[in-house]
């Protein structure tokens, strides 16, 4: 109360009897110290309320709006606006022109906030012209050159003194007269005006250069019509050429009941637009920063989903020891790395563990399977695009590499990327620069890469497949996965650790392996490595009875179709009589083994290519290789 009443006594007389609404705010807090009694007439509060009450709260909703208002008040020490509108006691919304000013010697800094009533300020303006067409008398209308020329004669001090620019036409658009408000904003002097087109003068082209007709302009048609049009965003063209964003009225001049011309007020809104502008483009950051989060959450739940619970590397074999030595000399550093090996065997868990024992671990990995893209949209996928980029783009799209700026891009499956996009991979692995599809700017991110592929991406160079620059630049640090026959002692541990996480995902209490799980396991190859075994176990564990589990896979994929079981149990886990027509898995395999045989012996050897084995068996070149290397098929030319 003691600062409000120092502030009433500073303002003195002029701020207590004034006839606009004032009130003093601390832009620091957003409290209003004090309030004029017009200000309280306008809001329909008392004083002693408006003192106690906050400025965002007469402004719910239009926060945005009045923190730019406030930094540009506070940046040039004076500022005005008309986007904001504060609402009546009893609810209703007032149209105001705010107009802020810092009052001098105070720090922290205060503001003088003026509001004007838009609509009370055209009645008076009505009264004005109604009052003035009484007092001149029909006779000074009688000639419609003389009109302006009473309208400058009798307004020349307004005129004058108006910050608005303010001009007139006759009733065939040409200029009758100009403020000097006008010259100075247009460029134009007063006597290069009078006598033209207005509209071919300032107004001959709308904001995005095109031909803006006469017979369209707003100016004009007040004179046409009789009617009062506002415009609040518009372009009048300066004498050099320049665009002057404006906001105008064009009200009709009407004697003896006919319409004889306009008089247009128009103001200066660039600042506004520029407030606006940097005001939209914060909030598209703002958006285009939630996206990102957004999308950040979802590949992080999608890869929770993928890797459940299994982020250690388990196993106590030679090899695994090996490649946890090399994780642990490789994740503190920058380096590309390139894991290698059949599928299913761990390479996206080995990329997880450097991930994780670097120094990226709290930004996102994230993971591409680039075997799963197409071709068209690699661009896209990679590096985002624009909206309208192409047919479908419908908004902006941001790119896994901005994703995982600061954090690490793994590329599975990296030897499917096309060879026409692998050159802008290169660049970004060498500048860390990329542009989005339709889109010039260039971006920069930081981006570390651990690239895995089960193809011998050196071979692939020779053929012309990859390009031999990107290969040296993923291969800095190359670590070799295992395939699971090679490293049998891991099995055990391997299958414990599945039964543990399937039987606590599938609440089917405690289950165990016997000594008879433990050899089937061991003595089966594992085609499908780290994956099948974990498939198998999974599925042995929804088959359990009495806490027991039977493992489904044959002894060996060598082994015959009427092999028996090395436990014995008929009709159990795959001895015994089966119905007719029904195979065992070892059978499939047998079967399918020779079906890959015939048809390499029919290509020749040739697995790609037109009449190679692939396409005999309409299959992907690719995926008959990993076949092949599953089964154990060797490659030799029919003779």
């Amino acid at each position: 109360m003691v600062v409000a009443e120092t502030r009433a006594d500073r303002f003195g007389v002029a701020f207590e009897t004034g006839l606009d609404a004032a009130l003093v705010v601390d832009p620091a807090t957003g409290r209003i110290l004090d309030a004029n009694p017009a200000a309280g007439r306008l809001l329909g509060y008392d004083r002693e309320t408006l003192r106690a009450t906050a400025i965002t709260d007469l402004h719910q909703g239009q926060e945005p709006a009045l923190i730019v208002f406030t930094e540009a008040v506070l940046t040039k020490g004076a500022y005005w606006t008309r986007s904001l509108c504060a609402k009546h006691a009893a609810g209703l919304p007032l149209r105001l022109e705010y107009a802020g000013t810092l009052l001098p010697g105070e720090d922290p800094p205060l503001i003088l906030l003026t509001l004007s009533d838009l609509d009370a300020r055209r009645r008076r303006d009505i009264d004005a012209e109604g009052e003035l067409f009484m007092r001149d008398g029909l006779q000074e209308w009688q000639r419609v050159e003389r009109v302006f020329q009473d309208i400058e004669r009798e307004n020349q001090l307004i005129l004058q003194a108006a910050g608005e620019g303010i001009y007139g036409v006759n009733a065939e658009g040409k200029t009758t007269f100009v403020n000097p408000a006008a010259e100075r904003m247009l460029g134009w002097t007063a006597a290069e005006m009078l006598g033209r087109s207005m509209h071919a003068t300032v107004h001959h082209h709308r904001p995005d250069g095109s031909h803006y007709p006469d017979h369209e302009c707003p100016i004009y048609a007040a004179f046409r019509d009789g009617q009062v049009h506002r415009v609040s965003d518009e372009v009048f063209w300066r004498r050099d050429g320049s665009p002057l964003w404006v906001e105008y009225t064009s009200t009709p001049i009407r004697a003896h009941g006919r319409i004889v011309g306009a008089v247009i007020v128009f103001r200066d809104v660039g600042q506004r637009r520029e407030a606006d502008e940097r005001l939209r483009a914060a909030l598209a950051e703002v958006d285009r920063l939630r996206e990102r989060l957004e999308l950040e959450n979802a590949y992080l739940q999608e890869e929770i989903r993928l890797t459940g619970n299994h982020r250690g590397i388990i196993g106590t074999s030679a090899a695994i020891r090996k490649i946890v030595e090399q994780v642990e000399l490789v994740a503190p550093t920058g380096a590309s790395v390139l894991v290698t090996g059949e599928s299913g065997t761990g390479k996206e868990l080995i990329a997880r563990a450097i991930h994780e024992a670097s120094g990226r671990r709290e930004r996102p990995l994230i993971r591409v399977n680039c075997a799963a893209v197409p071709g068209e949209l690699f661009e896209s996928e990679f590096f985002g695009h624009t909206r309208g980029a192409f047919t479908g783009a419908l908004r902006d799209r941001v790119g896994r590499f901005e994703l995982a700026d600061g954090g690490t891009l793994f590329l599975d499956e990296v030897g499917e990327i096309p060879l026409e996009l692998q050159g802008k991979l290169l660049r970004v692995l060498q500048e860390g620069q990329f542009e989005r599809v339709g889109e010039e700017r260039t971006r920069r991110v930081d981006v570390r890469i651990v690239a895995a592929t089960n193809r011998d991406l050196g071979a692939e160079v020779e053929r012309g497949r990859f390009r031999r620059d990107l290969y040296f630049r993923l291969n800095v640090f190359p670590i070799e996965s295992p395939a699971l026959r090679d490293r049998p002692e891991d099995i055990p541990l391997l299958a414990a650790h599945f039964l543990r996480d399937a039987a606590a995902k599938l609440n089917t209490g405690a289950l165990t392996l016997t000594e008879g799980n433990v050899r089937r396991l061991v003595g089966y190859r594992w085609p499908g490595n780290v994956r099948e075994l974990q498939n198998v176990i999974e599925r042995a564990a929804i088959l359990a009875r009495n806490g027991r589990i039977a493992i489904d896979v044959p002894a060996t994929v060598e082994a015959p179709p009427d092999a028996p079981s090395d436990e014995g149990g008929v009709g159990e886990e795959g001895g015994g009589d089966r119905p007719p027509g029904i195979e065992t898995e070892a059978e499939r395999r047998a079967r399918e083994r020779a079906n890959i045989q015939a048809a390499l012996e029919a290509a020749g050897g040739r697995v790609s290519g037109p009449g190679g084995a692939a396409a005999i068996l309409g299959l992907r070149p690719t995926t008959l290789a990993s076949r092949i290397k599953a089964l154990g098929i060797e490659r030799r030319p029919a003779r």
